[in-house]
């Protein structure tokens, strides 16, 4: 499923919920991503699907230009309001509102698993100049907050409801595919484990954010969160996640 495959408004209605709840990516990670391609301070870069910055805000200090494209209006007001020195844009994957050539690197955080076709990865390729670089970003969560058996099938639940491929699509690999058939270099990676702290509504923004959960009707996702604060208590929770890098470049 694509984003165009879901209600119209299921990702600008989370716009806010979003940019509480997801958490920004590990500068060492990033690091060692930039320094392993040898992108340099002066390079133009792309974040592509970039919902509201997460990603984006990392990469201008670290890029003289930063180019921000999001399909949603919505997330990509929040991302105008929240990060400065990025070049915010609406387009998608298979349309990238840029000229040819023009980009060394070309960053995803978290959405890949959406325009992983032959499609978007012919104007990935398009924008990209000779050896440019691909970088995919994704969270994967290891531990989750021990809340009681009933939170537990209260979002198990919620998660089936949806029926948005997500973190299987991600596992399973098939992702990489396209990628390799669109003359890229085979993908390195690297990872870096985290415990991740936020607060109760941090944590249902967390929920509400994730695909299988935005796409539902209002009154579900209200239900569910409703249902969340009277079963969680107030205070502090914390998760740990793996954050997973891959990146190549053109052959």
């Amino acid at each position: 499923m694509s984003p165009r495959e879901a209600p119209p408004d299921a990702f600008g209605r989370t716009a806010r919920e979003y940019e509480l709840g997801r958490p920004l990516w590990p500068e060492e990670l990033l690091d060692r991503v930039v320094t392993e391609l040898r992108l340099e301070p002066d390079a133009t870069v792309l974040d592509l699907g970039a919902g509201t910055g997460k990603l984006t805000r990392a990469l201008v200090p670290r890029f003289a230009r930063v180019v921000a494209v999001e399909p949603d209006e919505a997330m990509l007001a929040v991302l105008g309001e929240v990060v400065s020195g990025a070049e915010g844009r609406q387009g998608s994957a298979e349309d990238i509102p840029l000229e040819d050539a023009s980009v060394e690197a070309v960053f995803s955080g978290e959405a890949f698993h959406w325009f992983a076709t032959p499609e978007a990865l012919a104007e990935i390729v398009r924008v990209l100049r000779p050896r440019g670089a691909l970088v995919v970003f994704w969270n994967i969560g290891l531990e989750y907050p021990e809340l009681g058996e009933e939170v537990d099938t209260l979002i198990d639940e919620a998660m089936e409801r949806g029926g948005v491929p997500g973190l299987p699509k991600v596992l399973s690999g098939e992702w990489r595919g396209p990628i390799a058939a669109a003359g890229f270099e085979e993908l390195r990676e690297g990872e870096l484990e985290r415990e991740l702290v936020t607060d109760r509504e941090g944590w249902i923004a967390n929920l509400l954010s994730v695909s299988s959960i935005a796409v539902q009707p209002d009154e579900d996702r209200a239900a569910f969160a409703a249902r969340l604060r009277e079963l969680v208590p107030p205070g502090e929770l914390r998760r740990r996640v793996k954050t997973v890098a891959y990146w190549t470049r053109r052959v």
